[in-house]
């Protein structure tokens, strides 16, 4: 049995590495974000960081950490997370980094499927996905299990937030894990913690058939505005390429 918790607008978004103002290829890229909407209750904001800079392969059931990196009721709060940036450094001068830059939206679903949780989404744009989406794994349609890691238990060395970085939970949701390490994403309201810490492992490209759902509706139904217009981010400064024709730039 499939039951959909929330649902709403997903964008991803590729932040060029330090000082590369044309990307070409992965090996330019810092980091993806992913940003979710959604459409119900409080309407916040949430940006993720994934933790390999793209999303785990579907085939192989990767498992990826991610987290929580801030969450905003207005989509004018992601403006520092989302912009361009300056840094002096002492032996190469004043360095630039471009602002992060929109590669894919569509519409998403967390869902409770028997004991676990899956993030599902399908994509609108880009109508024909390029090498930029096939190196970030950006699939047209995917389904992922999700779990919360519980911020009391350690992480392995190297992995995982550390101290003010870590996720502190009101004690509704902490009660969740009982003595284990991970959650399902049960509530969503785990989301709307920063430093929230998640693994994601790719279960399936058609989401619809494995968890019953019908995510074609949830596109139809997902905001007519696209990324630029919905987060309020400006066309000037972010190319639109990698969003509508698929191309790296």
């Amino acid at each position: 049995m499939s039951e959909v918790l929330e649902d709403g607008d997903i964008y991803f978004l590729y932040r060029p590495r330090l000082g590369e103002r044309h990307v070409e290829s992965l090996d330019e890229v810092q980091g993806l974000l992913v940003v979710l909407h959604p459409w119900h209750g409080r309407r916040r904001l949430r940006l993720l960081v994934a933790g390999r800079k793209r999303l785990p392969e579907i085939d192989e059931h990767d498992r990826f950490w991610a987290f929580v990196d801030a969450v905003v009721s207005r989509p004018e709060e992601l403006y520092e997370a989302l912009r361009r940036h300056l840094y002096g450094t002492k032996t190469r001068g004043e360095r630039f980094q471009p602002p992060a830059r929109p590669v894919a939206e569509g519409a998403y679903c967390i869902i409770r499927h028997d004991d676990h949780t899956h993030l599902a989404y399908q994509l609108e744009l880009p109508r024909r996905p390029g090498p930029p989406q096939h190196e970030l794994r950006i699939e047209p349609e995917a389904s992922y299990i999700v779990t919360v890691k519980n911020p009391e238990a350690p992480s392995p060395p190297g992995v995982g937030l550390r101290g003010p970085g870590r996720a502190e939970l009101p004690a509704d949701l902490q009660e969740r894990f009982h003595t284990r390490r991970f959650a399902p994403l049960d509530p969503p309201r785990f989301l709307d913690h920063r430093g929230v810490e998640l693994v994601l492992i790719g279960t399936a490209h058609d989401a619809s058939a494995e968890l019953g759902i019908d995510l074609d509706a949830e596109v139809e139904r997902a905001a007519r505005n696209t990324i630029f217009e919905d987060l309020r981010i400006g066309r000037a400064e972010r190319p639109a390429a990698p969003l509508l024709t698929g191309r790296w730039q």
